[in-house]
Parts: structure tokens; C-alpha cells; sequence
């Protein structure tokens, strides 16, 4: 199920909202009806935890994490991080990290098994990766983007990227996190899907500028509406990739 939202008067809803399988952030301060959308859908199965990381509401880009932790930048007050012990489930590891690249959401894409991070993040920082997220992880860019977090978004079911990346690269990012790889964007064309759409395995939220054919892709690409991708699947996938593109280029 993919849902559109609007935090405020922003589409960018990976810039202030978290989501994996175990739980979801997002943004305190946000209006009600943002923080509706996420609880209706997701309450059920796991904990939405409103939170600020550091003061400000951006959560999405200053986070990586999956079901088995969460990693934080240095900047998280103490009182944020309490509060975050409190509200995650108890399977959930959580770790505070000195990193000079202090936006870890943008510099990370992961799902519950492997981590792509950005070439210049610290080996200590690599290591809390490993450890608290039990990830496997690889130096990488996407598009020659470094940013592989504002980039892409993966789950335990596939992987989105930037519409210009190439298919060499679709084939070496989709044999390290062993999932279908698709090339797209989000919001009515825009290229920075990491901060325009949050995704897990069952549900996904985009911003409202998002078309049908994009929603499309992102249903297909990570299974959201049927089951595995039939055989026939990965050509029509492509085709409204193409579509996708055309209809923003025209």
C-alpha cells in the first residue's frame, strides 16, 4: 500500500519521517494529519514514535536504521535519546555515533541485511554500522552521487535509485544487497528519492505531487501490492520506468 502525505507545505517526507519494519519516526511538531496518515497504517503492527533528533525535525536525513537498531548522530541530547530507549521495542538496538558526516540518513541506505554507506564515513562509524544495525556494509555511490541515502531507498524486497543511474550500477548495487534494483524518481520527477519517499516491506508513503505512474513503480518494485514479480513483471516494470521519465521530460 503506498499512501501520499504532506508534511506542512513539503512532498519531501523522507526528510521528516523514518520507517522500517520494527518502527517508524517521525518529525515532533508535525501537523496531526501528517502524524494520522502514519499511525492509521502502521500503528497496528509497529510503534510510530514522534521525536526530534538534535532539535530539529528532519529526523529522515539524520538517522540509519533497520529492525535491528538505530544509529544516531552525536548531536542527539540526552533527553532525545531517552526517549527514544523508551519508545522502540526492546529488540531494537540504539547507539549514539561521533561522525563528522553527521547526516547519516544521507549517507546510508539499508534494510535488514546490508548497509550501502558513503565513501568518506568513518571506520568507526562503519563498525557501530555493523554491530547495531547486523548489516554488512559497502563503500559505494549511486549516479556518482556519494549521498547514496538521498539516492536511493532499499528494503528486503528491492531497491530504488536515481533515474540516471546506470545499468552497470543497477546490477552491482542489486548483487550486494541481493534484491531487484529499478531506476525511478518520486515526486513528480524528482531524482532525490531518499527524501522523497519512506518504505518497508508492507506500506510506503510518498509526497502528494507523486503520480500514479511513479506510485506504480514503487508498488511494483517493492512487491507492496502483489506477491514476487512474475516473470513478465521486470519488462513492464521498465516500461513504466520509460513512461515515468517521458511523461516528466515532456
Amino acid at each position: 500500500m503506498t499512501l501520499r502525505t504532506r508534511f506542512e507545505s513539503s512532498d519531501d517526507i523522507g526528510v521528516f519521517a523514518y520507517l522500517t519494519n520494527a518502527y517508524c519516526l517521525v518529525a515532533a511538531g508535525a501537523s496531526q494529519n501528517f502524524y494520522s496518515v502514519f499511525e492509521q497504517e502502521l500503528a497496528n503492527h509497529i510503534p510510530v514514535i514522534y521525536t526530534s533528533i538534535g532539535g530539529s525535525r528532519v529526523v529522515g536525513r539524520l538517522v540509519a536504521g533497520n529492525r535491528h537498531g538505530l544509529v544516531v548522530p552525536s548531536t542527539t541530547t540526552d533527553q532525545e535519546l531517552q526517549h527514544l530507549r523508551n519508545s522502540l521495542p526492546d529488540t531494537v538496538k540504539l547507539q549514539r555515533v561521533e561522525e563528522r558526516l553527521s547526516a547519516l540518513g544521507n549517507c546510508v541506505v539499508c534494510n535488514d541485511h546490508v548497509a550501502l554507506i558513503h565513501s568518506d564515513l568513518g571506520r568507526e562509524t562503519e563498525e557501530v554500522l555493523r554491530d547495531v544495525l547486523q548489516v554488512q556494509t559497502f563503500r559505494t555511490s549511486i549516479a556518482a552521487n556519494a549521498l547514496v541515502g538521498s539516492y536511493s531507498v532499499a528494503t528486503n524486497k528491492g531497491c530504488m535509485v536515481h533515474p540516471k543511474t546506470s545499468a552497470e550500477e543497477m546490477d552491482e548495487i542489486a548483487s550486494l544487497l541481493q534484491v531487484p534494483v529499478v531506476a525511478g524518481t518520486i515526486n513528480r520527477g524528482n531524482a532525490a528519492i531518499g527524501s522523497g519517499i519512506v518504505v518497508n516491506d508492507w506500506a510506503a508513503f510518498c509526497g502528494l505531487t507523486t503520480t500514479a505512474t511513479e506510485i506504480t513503480v514503487v508498488e511494483r518494485i517493492f512487491q507492496l501490492r502483489r506477491g514476487a514479480m512474475g516473470a513478465g513483471d521486470d519488462g513492464n516494470l521498465l516500461q513504466n520506468v520509460r513512461d515515468t521519465l517521458v511523461d516528466e521530460l515532456a
